[in-house]
């Protein structure tokens, strides 16, 4: 862009004692006096560049002519750096001139982002997408890829709903649009569409790009309702043959505790609760259960790659090994993974490649989400008396249940109820495709892809040292299964440049099929744990059997776009998706979509603003269709069987009975979500400062929903039906600064994210509850219906403790003098009212510091935790807050009496806010010298800590937990939940 002189000079010339007072070189004096000019590529003076010599402190600055002088020896390397334009290093020969002219850096505008189905400079973008940065992935302890994106992008929110190892995020791109339905975005890997990347390697990413509203996301239809997460892997780059080690270990440890009660303080307690359990006197405090049940626990994670590249043969080929241990003992997370892209010029009209992913992985967690009396181990730490031992000393190789009448299991016991289970997974991905170019405007492009999944789950009872393994007498299961889904795409492009006219046009076919079959098998009664197979049991369950199930979609897309001369842009995409899963009559969705953009930086009225790089506002209206709410048959009228005991007399030769499982709905259709964006990117200051805004609006109808029908009413009990509708509206405000450059740079990536979700209407049923929690209240806490946020919590108000009476006292809502049930209300929404993450990376030579903050505010978080550990209701232990607890009156206490009376009610509902360091890394690249002459372009240590402090007001273990876990209407329920760690990592990278 054309600036005028005099205005850029007075900002240069300010710039020149900004640099001055933050850079503070000391100039000392060398053997050669070096003097010359620097400029821009047109010629134009740079004042305020910054000229030193690299690996000292001695530098210099240009003046107001782009002049500079500085003393070197021969042989030094000068490095030249200046805001928005590239660094150049020269090294000092024997000539005493050096003129350097810079490059303007503006890679982010020119900067290519994949889009579905093709790929577009970023300053021609019309749509709201996200780019995250890739560049520390190998300095950050990511097992799954889904991490990568917390905190790093506007308007997708990322949790992790508990902290077992192999855990999955939940990802919510601009809210939750389906009830029943899954929430997930789409990933799309090298052009392949699938639904879980727990494969992934994070070391073998390219590029990560967000789609977030419907005119980017609609080109992928039916499955795009959640937004589209496209990940590209790594390729070859000519002439550059590299070798890559990237290895780490390192520790994680539980980063919160909740103390028990030491034995004579919990013998007070069951006699204030009027218990009749008598504990001997003589018992002591023996067992930590803390220490029985956590460890420091190891991760490790290694990874090699090969690739190269000429100018018709490129190929990456990686393999890799991760390794992480539970804090819980039994918890394990372990996946080897292979991944190879070859891309092959044949002809000079034809390119063919291929992907390969391979990975095989396996996970083990434990039981939460219970009572310490129902196997759940993270309460039963804090439940479980600390008189007792591990072991019966009555029966060896039993654990002990002795407990003087109280209804307790202990963590070790409880962990022994899965330690012999196991996840396996193993993914094979193979894609391959071909490439015909007609003309230098005319492509066609052909791929086919192979995605197989093999999952074997195996559980194992022991039926000796649990109690509940001796009244099973042991039990086992071996669940298979194997999905096949094959992928045939087929997309011709038109591009075409007329001056200053650009057409770009796609059309495509994408055709999907999917077959999956399982075996399952179930039995019980051992003699013992000694054989875990099958074939060791002598009772087989009734349940056994395979199933088999397959569905298809067939879909027709295509993209038209228009620019003209990168100032006005439009693009318009259609695609046609029919699904095996609907009725023949619904079975075809239309998803339409268009958006624009203006370019006012380029408008003649702009030109002479020196500081304005890029200026863009952009709208854009779409549709995106969702069926992931149904199952493979879901129109159809389904039998379920039941077998007949052929043992019994007159049953010899009986045949399974059959019994209706669900209604027919004939009117099945997609859940189809629309939406409106308007947003503005924003380039200032030499592209030192990046912002973009967006505000959208998205409505969800005919939401696929599974509705529960009154008893008797039909041969059923549910229906699938299209039930109701849902709005999403949001801002979200993304800037990224490049506030210091030169030998010490400083980044900055802040973004900020407000959404407002809205259940607007249902149908048939106005109002569900969900999330029963406790045995002993045995209430839902969740209510949704019509006029609310999704998952808010009801409940009693409650007032605080009673001074007199010691007891929790409940608002009478509707004010009639009698409290029932009708005085329940919302009483907390686990919603946040913003969410936002702070990325700040500095720089100075070699040394590198990276710091990745990320929280929420506004959102609640009902702690159902503390009905077990603070309410005092049976003789399980309980934390030491009930120390506080009433006994006399006139106390004034937050913490009601032993045996209050204790219902479902704000007195459990929490502020969920929190600021987090998420993660520090700290890394020092060795480079040049003796390395480069042992054939090493890199070698760079890091240090990472990862959850090092967390700021909240939450008095349970984590705030960022969910006991349902991706659940869209259940949120922010914290039941026993595996929590989350701190980890402490060392690693390198080497780079031959």
């Amino acid at each position: 862009m054309k600036k005028t002189n005099s205005m850029k000079r007075q900002w240069m010339f300010a710039l020149t004692f900004l640099m001055m007072f933050l850079t503070g070189h000391n100039l000392m004096a060398q053997n050669v006096t070096i003097d010359g000019q620097v400029t821009d590529t047109s010629g134009e003076p740079l004042p305020g560049v910054t000229v030193w010599i690299q690996g000292t402190q001695t530098g210099a600055i240009t003046n107001l002519n782009g002049e500079y002088t500085i003393d070197a020896n021969p042989g030094d390397v000068l490095v030249y750096s200046f805001i928005g334009y590239t660094n150049e290093e020269v090294v000092v020969g024997d000539t005493s001139t050096i003129n350097i002219a810079l490059t303007s850096d503006m890679v982010g505008l020119e900067e290519v982002v994949v889009i579905g189905y093709g790929s577009v400079k970023r300053k021609d973008v019309t749509t709201a997408i996200s780019t995250v940065s890739t560049d520390d992935l190998d300095q950050r302890p990511i097992n799954m890829v889904s991490q990568a994106l917390q905190g790093k992008a506007a308007g997708v929110s990322v949790t992790r709903p508990n902290g077992e190892p192999g855990a999955g995020m939940v990802i919510r791109v601009r809210g939750t649009t389906s009830f029943n339905g899954s929430n997930d975005p789409l990933y799309v890997v090298d052009g392949v569409p699938m639904t879980d990347i727990a494969f992934l390697s994070a070391n073998d990413i390219e590029s990560i790009q967000i789609l977030k509203d419907a005119s980017s996301a609609a080109i992928y239809g039916s499955r795009a309702a959640n937004g589209v997460v496209i990940i590209t892997t790594k390729s070859g780059s000519v002439d550059n043959a590299r070798i890559t080690l990237t290895a780490h270990t390192g520790v994680t440890r539980l980063a919160n505790e909740i103390e028990s009660l030491k034995v004579n303080e919990y013998r007070e307690l069951l006699s204030d609760m009027g218990s009749t359990i008598n504990l001997p006197n003589n018992l002591s405090d023996q067992t930590d259960w803390y220490e029985e049940t956590y460890q420091s626990a190891r991760t490790e994670n290694y990874q090699l790659s090969v690739s190269n590249a000429t100018d018709k043969l490129s190929y990456y080929i990686s393999g890799g090994y991760t390794q992480e241990e539970g804090i819980i003992n039994v918890a394990f997370f372990e996946r080897y993974n292979f991944k190879a892209n070859i891309d092959n010029q044949i002809k000079p009209w034809l390119n063919i490649g291929a992907n390969i992913s391979y990975s095989d992985y396996a996970s083990n967690g434990i039981i939460s989400g219970q009572g310490a009396n129902r196997a759940g181990v993270v309460l039963s730490v804090i439940n479980t008396p600390t008189y007792a031992p591990i072991w019966d000393p009555e029966n060896p190789g039993q654990y002990n249940n002795q407990f003087y009448g109280a209804n307790i299991t202990h963590p070790v016991e409880n962990m022994s109820r899965s330690e012999d289970n196991r996840n396996g997974n193993n993914r094979l991905i193979a894609t391959g495709n071909a490439e015909i170019t007609f003309t230098p405007d005319l492509s066609f492009k052909s791929t086919m892809t192979m995605d197989r999944s093999y999952n074997h789950a195996t559980t194992f009872l022991d039926p000796l040292k649990t109690s509940w393994g001796r009244s099973q007498h042991g039990a086992a299961s071996d669940n298979r299964s194997l999905g096949t889904v094959m992928i045939f795409d087929n997309i011709l492009n038109y591009n075409r440049d007329l001056n200053a006219h650009n057409f770009d046009v796609m059309l495509g076919s994408s055709g999907t099929t999917s077959k999956w079959s399982q075996s399952s098998q179930a039995v019980t009664h051992y003699n013992d744990g000694s054989i875990q197979t099958i074939n060791a049991g002598n009772k087989l369950s009734q349940g056994n059997g395979t199933y088999a199930a397959n569905w298809a979609i067939m879909s027709y897309l295509g993209r038209v776009a228009y620019n003209f001369d990168s100032k006005y842009l439009i693009s318009v995409n259609m695609r046609a998706d029919g699904s095996s899963k609907l009725h023949p009559d619904h079975r075809w969705g239309y998803f339409p979509s268009a958006s624009a953009a203006w370019r006012l930086s380029s408008e003649p009225f702009l030109q002479d603003l020196f500081w304005l790089d890029d200026l863009k506002i952009r709208g854009g209206w779409g549709q995106t269709g969702n069926q992931s709410g149904l199952g493979d048959y879901s129109y159809l009228e389904r039998y379920g069987i039941s077998r007949q005991n052929w043992w019994e007399p007159g049953k010899e030769n009986a045949t399974v009975t059959l019994y209706q499982n669900n209604l027919r709905n004939t009117d099945l259709t997609w859940e189809t979500t629309t939406q409106s964006n308007l947003g503005i990117d924003l380039t200032i200051l030499s592209n030192r400062i990046n912002l973009s805004a967006d505000w959208y609006y998205k409505s969800t109808t005919d939401m696929l929903m599974n509705v529960s029908l009154p008893s008797g009413s039909a041969q059923a009990s549910s229906i699938t039906r299209n039930e109701g509708e849902m709005t999403n509206t949001g801002f979200e405000f993304m800037v990224n600064s490049r506030n210091l450059t030169g030998p010490f740079s400083w980044q900055t990536d802040f973004n900020i994210s407000f959404n407002r979700n809205e259940l607007n209407s249902l149908s048939l049923t106005q109002i569900y509850y969900d999330a029963r929690t406790s045995d002993n209240l045995n209430e839902f806490v969740v209510r949704n219906e019509p006029g609310r946020s999704l998952g808010g919590f009801y409940g009693y108000i409650s007032d605080g403790v009673d001074p007199e009476s010691g007891e929790l006292m409940y608002r009478d809502f509707n004010e009639d003098g009698v409290l029932s049930s009708s005085d329940r209300t919302y009483i907390g929404d686990p919603n946040p009212d913003f969410t936002f993450g702070l990325t700040n990376n500095f720089e100075y030579k070699g040394l590198s510091l990276n710091i990745l903050l990320q929280g929420a505010y506004g959102n609640d978080i009902f702690n159902a935790s503390r009905i077990e550990t603070e309410g005092m209701y049976d003789a399980k232990n309980q934390s030491r807050k009930v120390l506080n607890r009433w006994r006399i009156p006139g106390q004034l206490t937050d913490m009601p009496k032993a045996g209050y009376d204790m219902k479902v009610s704000s007195y459990f509902v929490e502020d969920g806010s929190f600021l987090r360091v998420k993660d520090i890394s700290l890394a020092y690249n060795f480079s040049g010298g003796r390395l480069e002459r042992w054939g090493i372009n890199r070698l760079q240590p890091y240090f990472t800590a990862t959850n090092l402090l967390t700021f909240t007001n939450y008095s349970g273990m984590d705030p960022e937990v969910n006991q349902w876990g991706n659940s869209g209407a259940v949120q922010g329920i914290d039941w026993g939940t595996y929590p989350h760690t701190k980890s402490f990592v060392l690693g390198v990278k080497v780079e031959f």
